[in-house]
Parts: structure tokens; sequence; C-alpha cells
């Protein structure tokens, strides 16, 4: 389309869509004078640019792809509302770029938009940094409570199943606490409580959490926040009424098979837990659900299972499971009549023996030193309290069974100490406990390897938190709230910001490339945007040409994309090759609309004597890779 100022006409290409059934021009993006747009066709030089910007591009662009597939903008302003006339964006805008910068890079509000100047991000989300201040976006999570947040949360887990495909029938529960800096004396924040910590931060104030992940890529679909003085256990029972609700509100809004790999299936989800959730109640609160579930039991519980012989037990799946075997039987647990599954694993019982040497090795440094110090009788300490130290010396797990102390005198300058470590003891106590495992099912049509299999997914959910804990990605840490409502939301996007991370991953992985989240991210850090800014005399603002940074071989190939480049005459046929690989583990997470054109990620001409053999353009074109139309307009 052209427009005339003055006698000059100018064109744009615009893209029109009928807005309330009437053709509305939806977006236009500037092309230039006749002679510029020639200009630009034919190939003809534009001069040598007078500066050039370098912007965050390649992660920033695949993480906001993520969140543009979910929906997440439009969830969270549905339930709160329209956007106010004073804000620089909508509130589900602000939490999305929340979301975005944990995945990225970490930064408190009051840094963000210095760092959102560096990025890409105001170009192709629409967001001006002027918009991104901090006070910004406080307004923003004030605007969302309690109540909102699970309605988000409902609305974008049921977006993640069924955009993604996610398969559901098993999932992951637990449980943990994250150490804040919160102020002893601040008396706004319930959630922060001391407790038991799990990152033994016990000077600290905690903040639990519990998720539900999908085995399918490990993405949480459930959370719960809760006070961190609370028993885990105590928990459980909410976080299944939850994880209740919103199964079945999948299946009440997607009933169609073909919408997601286990959307269709109107079967009950097994829920994998570990013994910190077990309870009576928490055991009665899943049947009454209709969840099945697959757990474990302290194996010290039963110990007429832990006696019977090794004979019993057989190889479950060599293949899959090298070195364990299991023996299927049923027990009473918590008053009734389960199904429960002991397995003996070769590594584990080798893990837990190496474990017991190293501890085995400081304890008998701890009492060496003190056997020293008494042989000196230089101790000022009565009987009673050598007695309590060597107690706590031998306290660790396991010491007292294969350990034996004596202390022989009365005075201090009697008192002398000796021990013996009973190797007859030691090779019973590997025998009975080392390797063992207890799950507890009801599942009663499950092989034994299915079990073993389930009960192993809830190293996915341990992962989450690991990842969580990362100071530097996708991480809880740090914290800059200290009121219980923001803190909530601290944690819906932190939470979020997991699931995005995963959901890359996953994608990566259907692609063949199997990464983990900080290789993924890495590789895709190293695609920035090249701003190249050429002058237009005294015509205004100087145009801009974007193009995406080369990228260097040498990383694709420690990331697994492809064979080693050989420094010869092939090298740029190996280039092309590579980059073509990249494309197509990409695509999927950058193909998007940038400033009204279709973006993609696209190799060079096929003649490679026109072009770097390793530049990759941002086209404008509606899309197809192989495109060498650059993007040229207004900077």
């Amino acid at each position: 389309m052209g427009k005339k100022r003055g006698n000059q006409t100018y064109y744009y290409l615009v893209e029109s869509a009928r807005v309330d059934g009437k053709p509305r021009i939806v977006d236009q993006q500037y092309l230039g004078s006749a002679e510029e747009v020639m200009a630009r066709l034919s190939g003809a030089p534009q001069g040598s640019p007078t500066r050039t910007q370098h912007k965050q591009f390649g992660d920033l662009a695949a993480v906001w792809a993520i969140l543009g597939r979910l929906k997440v903008i439009e969830a969270i302003d549905e339930v709160c509302g329209p956007r106010r006339a004073d804000a620089g964006a909508s509130v589900g805008t602000y939490l999305a770029l929340a979301t975005l910068n944990r995945v990225v890079e970490l930064r408190s509000k009051l840094g963000f938009a210095d760092w959102w100047d560096t990025t890409a991000g105001p170009r192709f989300t629409k967001v001006p940094v002027a918009a991104t201040d901090h006070r910004r976006f406080w307004d923003a999570m004030n605007a969302l409570d309690t109540d909102k947040l699970a309605l988000a949360e409902r609305t974008i887990s049921t977006a993640m199943v069924t955009e993604f495909g996610l398969d559901l029938p098993a999932l992951a529960l637990d449980m943990t606490n994250f150490a804040t800096f919160i102020d002893s004396t601040n008396d706004r924040a319930d959630l922060a409580q001391r407790g038991h910590a799990k990152q033994k931060r016990n000077d600290l104030r905690l903040v639990g959490l519990s998720l539900v992940v999908t085995r399918d890529g490990a993405i949480p679909i459930v959370s719960h926040t809760y006070a961190g003085n609370r028993p885990d256990v105590t928990q459980f029972s909410t976080v299944l009424g939850e994880l209740t609700t919103r199964y079945r509100t999948l299946f009440d809004n997607h009933e169609d098979p073909g919408a997601g790999v286990g959307v269709g299936e109107q079967s009950s989800p097994t829920v994998v837990f570990d013994a910190g959730q077990n309870s009576a109640g928490n055991f009665a609160h899943l049947t009454e659900s209709g969840l099945h579930f697959v757990g474990s039991l302290p194996p010290s519980d039963f110990p007429d299972l832990l006696a019977l012989p090794a004979t019993k037990r057989r190889p479950v799946d060599p293949e899959k499971f090298p070195g364990l075997s299991a023996y299927g039987t049923r027990a009473i647990v918590f008053g009734t009549d389960r199904r429960v599954v002991l397995t003996h694993s070769a590594t584990l019982h080798a893990k837990q023996s190496r474990g017991l040497d190293q501890t085995m090795a400081k304890t008998l440094r701890g009492l060496t030193e003190l056997a020293d110090t008494l042989a000196r009788g230089k101790t000022r300490r009565d009987r009673t309290a050598v007695l309590a130290e060597i107690t706590k010396i031998t306290r660790p797990r396991w010491v007292n069974r294969v350990l034996s102390t004596t202390l022989t005198g009365q005075t201090p300058a009697e008192m002398r100490l000796s021990w013996t470590i009973d190797k007859t003891a030691r090779k019973a106590l590997e025998t009975e406990l080392f390797g063992k495992r207890l799950l507890v099912t009801d599942h009663d049509d499950w092989t034994i390897a299915e079990v073993v299999a389930g009960y192993r997914s809830q190293n996915d959910v341990e992962s989450g938190f690991r990842q969580l804990k990362d100071p530097h990605l996708v991480g809880f840490s740090p914290m800059f709230h200290w009121t219980d409502p923001k803190i909530r939301v601290h944690v819906f996007y932190c939470v979020l910001a997991l699931a995005v991370a995963h959901l890359m991953r996953r994608e990566a992985q259907h692609a063949g490339l199997n990464l983990s989240v900080r290789e993924l991210l890495a590789n895709l850090s190293g695609i920035e945007e090249t701003v190249l800014l050429y002058p237009t005399g005294n015509k205004g603002r100087p145009r801009a040409q974007r193009i995406l940074t080369d990228i260097d071989p040498i990383r694709l190939i420690e990331g697994g994309w492809a064979n080693p480049i050989r420094d010869d005459a092939h090298s740029v046929t190996s280039t092309l090759t590579l980059l073509g690989k990249l494309h197509n583990a990409c695509s999927a997470l950058l193909r998007r609309r940038f400033s009204g054109s279709t973006a993609c990620i696209s190799t060079p001409p096929t003649d490679p004597s026109n072009s770097p053999p390793a530049t990759l353009i941002l086209s404008t074109t509606p899309a197809e890779c192989g495109c060498v139309a650059t993007m040229a307009d207004r900077a």
C-alpha cells in the first residue's frame, strides 16, 4: 500500500483482517519509497553502516514463543480483567515478562529495564523499555490474589496438555522448601517460617512448595505454596484435591482423543510419591479420590520382608534396569491389604556401602581425636560429658550397628577410650538393608517392571526442584519480595518458568537433540540480533537492517548438533548442513511473527559465494526457509 507525503509516495507492507465483521488494517511494516524498495529487491548496496547494535535474541525469542503457544498473557488477563488506562502493559504481559526473565537471565524488577534495553525484546513483544519500570511490575503483582492465580494456573496447565500433547496418566508428586532472606521481624509474610530446611539453612525463614509434574517431560501442572513450618505430609490432601479438580477439568473441556496424548483416555492418573507423604489419612484420601498410586514405604517397618532370602528375588528387566531384582507380595499397609514390591539394586547397594565407608572414616577420626585428648589426661570433662560426646560422634545412621565403644576410668585423668568394628555385623547390615526399597501400589494389574518404572519417575519432580534451586538459571532465588501476596505471585511465575524451560527441552528432544536446559539455553543465547544502522542524510532516523549473528560451529559441535567440520574446501557445505540441522531443531521455538512479518531461521542462498556461509537472516517473507530477504525498516 502506498501513502503520499508531499510529492513522494512511501510504501508499506499491510496485513488486513476483519474486526467486528469489518475489514481493518491490523499491522503494517514500512518499506520505503519506490527507489528504496527497488534497491533492496535488486540487492544494490546501501552504503556502509555508521554503527551497529547487538541485541540478545535467540533464547528470548524461544521462551516468548512458548509463552505465546500457552496463551499465558490471555489466561492471566482473563482473570484480572481489562488493562488499566495508566498501565504500560496488561497484567498478563508483566507476568509473562517476569517468567521470561526467570528463564533467560535472573534480574530484579529494579534491574529489569536496563537488561530489557540490551535485548531485541522491546521490538517483537511491543513492550517498550519505558513500560518496564519496577513499580509497574509491583502493580501487576498486586492485581493477582490466590483465587486468580489458581484460575490462571488451571487455564495454563490445560493449554500445556492440549498444545503440547502431554501424557497425563503418570504424574509425580513431591514437596520441598526454599530458604528466603526475609527479616525475622517481618510480620507480613506468614508463608515464610522457620522449619526443617532442606537446603540446610536452619537460620533462614522458609517457603514450602509442592509440585505435581508429568512423567512426559517433567512439566509441572499443579503447584501449591504453603508455610515453611508445616510438615509435607499435611499438604498432601490439598495437592491431591487440586490435582483431582484439574484432571476432571481437562476431561470436561477436552474430551476429543485427538486433542492431545493422554487427554482422551478416561482413566484416573497414577500419582507417584515417596515415603515422606505416608499417613493413614493420605492413603484414605487417595482411595476416596479415585487416583491410582505408586509410593514407597520405610523398609525397616517391615522386618519380615527384609529377612527374605535373596533367592526369592528375580531380575526385573536386565535391559532397562540392570542389576535390579524384585519380589512381589502383599502386606498390611495402614490397616489395608495392599500390593508391595521389595526391590534390590546392586548399584544402590554399592553406593550405600561407599557412603557407610565415608561415614565410618569420619566417625573414626572423631573418636581418635577424643581418645588422644583423653590419653593426654588434659580434659576437664567428667565421664557424663565424655559419654555425651561419644554419642554425638557415633550418631550417624548405621554406625552403632557395626561399631562399639568402651570408656574406662571415672576421673578425667583415668578415662580411656577404645572401640571395635564388627565385620560380621557390617555384613549382616548390608544383607538386611542395603540396596533395598519397598514399593506400594494399588495397580494389581501392573508388572513389577511397570511399578518400578512408575516409581522412578519421582526423579522428574526432584530434578525440577534442583532446577528451581539453581541460583543462575530458572531459579526461585533471589526473591526480592517479603509479603505473602507477592511471594505467591513470585512462586507462580517461577513454576511457570520451570514449565517453559522443560517444554523447550522436550521440543528439542523431539527434534533429536538430547540437551539439558542449561545446554539448550546456552546454544540459543549464542543467536544474537545485529542491527546495522545506515545513514539517511537529512531524511530522519537512520535505516536499520536486522540480521542474526553467525553460529559458532564449535558451539554446535559441543552441543551435539553435528559432526565436526573439516577445515578444508568442504567447510562451507558442512557449515550449511549444520545450520540446516539447527533450523530443524529450533524452528518450532523461534518461528513466530516479528514486527508484522513471519520470522524464521533461514540458511543463506544456495550459492555460498554470495553470502557468508554461517549467516542467519531474519526473514520478512511469509515464509519459507531459504529466503534471502532481510528486514529493513526505520530504527
